[in-house]
């Protein structure tokens, strides 16, 4: 696997911040250039929101956070930058003239990227002294949770720079698609400017409104195209004869009179005002920033969605969530070796917004999804984690006693511990607490008992003796511990004394 080892970020507005937040949350440095005078608060702002929505999108461990670095000048931001992206404004003699700057400034070997939304890379690379290891890096907002970059070289872009750009996205939860000619607006952008021209004259002629239009879309081909896309969703309509009945029953609908989409309307000063209103009545008083927060919680709750799809492999963008996250979990597996003279202290996160219930508290089920988590740090740690799932075998849960003893609220910062009680040839017993990280005060305890399975079989088996030697050290090194207070105890046991 391509990794990039540090990146430089010329641009810090909505895309530049958005790149900024995606490498430093895979744990990679980057170095900021950005004149702007509120670029420091205008980046952590976007940090922030991609921190809130990493907490909600997965429980795998992200990497320590890359140290982000505000550089005086272009030169200094890129000059030691493996990968180097430009997220200036969209005029091509601007664009041209930092892509030179940048060009002459940074290693012999770094890419650079530009996020150029539809001009030509032919047409960017043209002053610089290096155009081949130069490509369009065409991200969508917000950067920090779609996935998707189109990569588009130019006529002076080698094969060998394509190659590397692409390698180096999965490492950091991205997936790259190389278009194979440059053309303006590239796929993404050309699709959305037909849909964006239609809805223009539909509002233009009083059709429907602002909100009527996005009903449309959000509640019905939006679903399907989220987790299915175009072509694949019309493969559906056309029922078992597929895609070639699709296309003989509806293809000479387009050539009825249906769109506009060679007309452009006339952006007038009337249309403005109207479309301005009516989006403001749209978004009842709130912020760009809450807008915002709201998009990352839906995209989070989509994105794990697809993640459970195709039967537990994962679908789509949920698909390239899952290879991340087991990316992730591959990664943290090295460092998770606590000591083994107390407690298990095996996971630390944060109680985020889809964790809780109108009382700000977090939700009963989610006291369980950490429990779990933790059971998940204990079998990696014995050797039992994903590729060992894979191969066949795993730990079941077959029973848990949780105890709630406080409340964990929203944005809390709380850790998990285990003890383990017991282990034999196909049980684990193990004793959880879900505690306060500021004040170490215990908000609940889970009591569980596994059972080790051969998931082809569907029955109980032995564990190996390499999985029993890691876990019999564990519970021999808690076997000095005392017992935890609730361990043993059932539903409803009054308390002693």
């Amino acid at each position: 696997m391509i990794k990039i080892n540090k990146a430089a970020c010329v641009g810090g507005g909505v895309i530049g911040g958005g790149w900024i937040a995606r490498f430093l949350l895979a744990g990679i440095d980057v170095d900021v250039f950005d004149p702007h005078p509120e670029a420091s608060r205008i980046v952590g702002e976007v940090i922030a929101n991609a921190e809130r929505a990493y907490a909600m999108l997965t429980g795998a461990p992200l990497p320590p956070r890359g140290k982000l670095t505000f550089c005086k000048t272009l030169e200094e931001a890129v000059v030691d930058a493996d990968w180097i992206q430009e997220s200036v404004p969209e005029r091509l003699d601007l664009k041209r003239n930092v892509l030179t700057q940048i060009d002459a400034a940074c290693r012999p070997d770094a890419l650079i990227g530009s996020s150029t939304s539809g001009l030509l890379p032919t047409d960017l690379q043209r002053d610089m002294q290096f155009p081949d290891r130069l490509f369009v890096a065409h991200p969508y907002n917000p950067v920090y949770l779609l996935p998707l970059v189109e990569i588009v070289g130019g006529e002076k872009t080698s094969h060998a720079t394509i190659k590397a750009a692409m390698e180096k996205l999965p490492p950091i939860g991205m997936k790259g698609v190389h278009i194979a000619k440059e053309i303006e607006a590239f796929v993404g952008d050309r699709l959305l400017e037909a849909l964006w021209r239609e809805a223009l004259w539909l509002i233009h002629d009083d059709i429907c409104t602002v909100e009527t239009l996005d009903d449309v879309i959000r509640y019905s081909f939006g679903l399907r195209w989220a987790q299915m896309g175009l072509f694949q969703t019309y493969r559906i309509a056309g029922g078992e004869a597929g895609m070639r009945h699709f296309l003989a029953q509806f293809g000479p609908c387009l050539a009825w009179p249906w769109t506009k989409l060679t007309d452009v309307v006339d952006l007038d000063d009337a249309l403005v005002e109207k479309i301005g209103q009516q989006s403001d009545d749209q978004a009842e008083g709130r912020s760009i920033r809450e807008l915002e927060r709201i998009r990352d919680e839906n995209l989070t709750g989509i994105l794990q969605a697809l993640k459970a799809g195709d039967g537990g492999k994962g679908w789509g963008a949920g698909k390239l969530l899952k290879d991340f996250e087991h990316s992730l979990w591959a990664g943290a597996k090295a460092a998770e070796q606590p000591k083994t003279s107390g407690p298990l202290r095996l996971v630390d996160t944060k109680v985020s917004p889809a964790w809780v219930d109108y009382n700000g508290h977090m939700t009963e089920h989610r006291y369980l999804q950490v429990f779990g988590d933790t059971t998940d740090a204990l079998l990696r740690l014995i050797g039992a984690g994903l590729s060992y799932v894979e191969a066949g075998h795993s730990y079941y849960t077959v029973e848990t006693h949780i105890r709630h003893l406080g409340e964990a609220k929203l944005g809390q910062a709380i850790y998990a511990t285990c003890q383990l009680l017991s282990v034999d040839e196909k049980r684990l017993h193990v004793f959880h607490s879900i505690c306060d990280a500021a004040s170490g005060e215990v908000l609940a305890t889970g009591e569980q008992m596994l059972l080790h399975v051969d998931s082809n079989a569907g029955k109980a088996v032995p564990a190996p003796p390499e999985i029993l030697a890691e876990a019999k050290a564990i519970a021999e090194a808690h076997a000095s511990l005392p017992a935890p207070d609730g361990a043993g105890r059932h539903v409803g046991q009054r308390k002693q004394g």
